[in-house]
């Protein structure tokens, strides 16, 4: 595996750091902003809808650099709304950071796919994938716990100072270790490009993507409550909990990693099965501890960590071209603003164990968009 590649994972968790460090600080910055604590969550979803409608705009405009030219201009932006966030002097100011943040994050995603593709041999780019996406593991292993710490200790302002110097560490190491490579598989004209989404099998296999996450993040969404109001477990347990669920993703990701270039499918079907499973397993089994935890655990190695064989799939529908990528990552979006919000609405309608059969609903339905191949 090149070296860059691992590089280009330093990057992936600096933009996942960004993504998910409002939501282990809410009550501290609705206080420090004078707002509620519900306005401080739309600062959230201002900037998964910035990620999926925002980036493949971002990677339009950025196309005709270099790739490396490309990453380190998508750094700056990022940097500039994370700094934004930081001084932050009111919540306008603050969403208007998050929105700037979040396209720049999703922009990254497309053009570090596109660029992992040129760096590696066909038959290894599911691992490299899979390596560069271990940023985005770690991002909820490590980014979260670490931000929410330094948020809690130093103030929340702190928190946000810390991801722009860790963004400028990935950058440092994006300039120093990562070649200048010539135009990406598949990156033509924009006219050529946006050719490639004229083909129907595309958009059903974008649908795969979105379902499968959408599917996870119904139940992902939710596991705190649902751990300390059905399951038992103390408060201060659940961060115990997580940080074990995102080491079964970190796990999941390796291994799916190997397996995506030469079984593209067949990972996912295993994957959308088990984890429909798990789903259905955990809302039937959260008011036992023991099986909650394996179950919770499961969902981990077999939620998101399919995105390595989506991203192969999708590659081999249409192109690895970055605006292709980006495109996908806006799907993958899409489920993670798709499972968490209507996770909430069957939450208010039937109680903590629906957006599990929720994502077992949507996994199902996954399974059958992989059923033309």
């Amino acid at each position: 595996m090149p070296r860059p590649v691992y590089v280009l994972a330093m990057g992936v968790f600096a933009m996942v750091t960004s993504e998910f460090v409002v939501a282990g600080l809410m009550p501290q910055m609705a206080d420090g902003l004078g707002v509620s604590v519900p306005r401080i969550g739309y600062l959230i979803t201002a900037f998964a809808v910035a990620m999926a409608a925002g980036g493949p705009f971002l990677t339009v405009a950025v196309r005709k650099l270099r790739q490396k030219t490309a990453l380190m201009l998508l750094f700056a932006i990022f940097l500039a709304g994370n700094v934004l966030a930081a001084i932050a002097p009111d919540y306008g100011v603050m969403l208007v950071a998050r929105i700037v943040t979040g396209v720049a994050a999703q922009a990254f995603f497309g053009v570090t796919v596109s660029l992992c593709v040129q760096l590696t041999r066909p038959e290894i780019r599911g691992r490299a994938i899979a390596v560069a996406m271990n940023g985005l593991m770690l991002g909820t292993l490590l980014g979260l716990p670490l931000s929410t710490v330094v948020g809690e200790r130093l103030g929340w302002r702190a928190a946000f100072w810390v991801v722009s110097a860790i963004a400028v560490l990935a950058a440092l190491a994006t300039l120093a270790g990562v070649p200048a490579l010539g135009r990406p598989e598949g990156g033509g004209s924009v006219r050529e490009e946006l050719a490639a989404f004229r083909k129907p099998r595309l958009w059903l296999v974008l649908s795969t993507s979105t379902l499968i996450i959408g599917a996870t993040f119904s139940a992902f969404s939710y596991f705190h409550p649902l751990l300390t109001k059905v399951t038992g477990f103390s408060a201060g347990t659940v961060p115990l909990l997580l940080l074990g669920y995102g080491a079964a993703t970190v796990v999941g990701n390796t291994v799916v990693g190997r397996l995506a270039d030469r079984h593209t499918v067949g990972v996912q079907l295993v994957g959308l099965t088990l984890n429909a499973l798990f789903l259905a397993g955990l809302a039937l089994l959260a008011d036992r501890a023991v099986p909650a935890v394996l179950l919770m655990a499961g969902i981990g190695l077999v939620g998101v960590t399919m995105n390595p064989a989506m991203a192969v799939r999708v590659q081999r529908t249409a192109n690895a071209g970055p605006l292709v990528n980006t495109v996908h990552s806006s799907f993958i979006t899409l489920g993670v603003i798709i499972g968490s919000s209507a996770g909430g609405l069957a939450i208010a309608s039937a109680g903590l164990r629906a957006p599990l059969w929720l994502g077992a609903a949507l996994a199902i339905l996954g399974l059958a968009t992989l059923l033309p191949g």
